[in-house]
């Protein structure tokens, strides 16, 4: 469980709101998305790398004080890491058919269709 930043409270980690002080906490509809927050007379946009490198599309832009997008400009960008593969062998081939199961209908009737006018 997480603590109300407004009167530190333990709070369910996926609320949206406190549900002692009614701070909301997260952004409306979205649980698993942070809502960040500036101090007091600052704005997020002025430490936030999509303001920088001016690919914000937030409407607030260059004056919210809480944003979902904002990330600290300090903090490097990790690269999302790499899918390690467990499908090998049979298991490999099964799950290609089961994603691509439209493709080999398609070819087969195609190879139906040129057997028969060869024929």
């Amino acid at each position: 469980m997480s603590e109300c930043p407004r009167c530190h409270q333990p709070v369910d980690s996926q609320a949206i709101a406190c549900p002692h002080c009614k701070y909301q906490l997260k952004a409306f509809g979205h649980p698993g998305i942070p809502l960040h927050r500036a101090s007091q007379d600052s704005y997020l946009c002025s430490s936030c790398l999509y303001h920088e490198d001016d690919t914000c599309n937030f409407p607030q832009r260059p004056y919210a004080k809480e944003c979902t997008l904002y990330h600290d400009r300090s903090e490097p960008i990790l690269p999302p890491s790499p899918v390690k593969s467990s499908r090998q062998g049979f298991a490999g081939i099964k799950y290609w058919v089961q994603n691509h199961g439209v493709w080999l209908v398609l070819l087969g009737l195609l190879g139906v269709s040129l057997l028969l006018s060869v024929f």
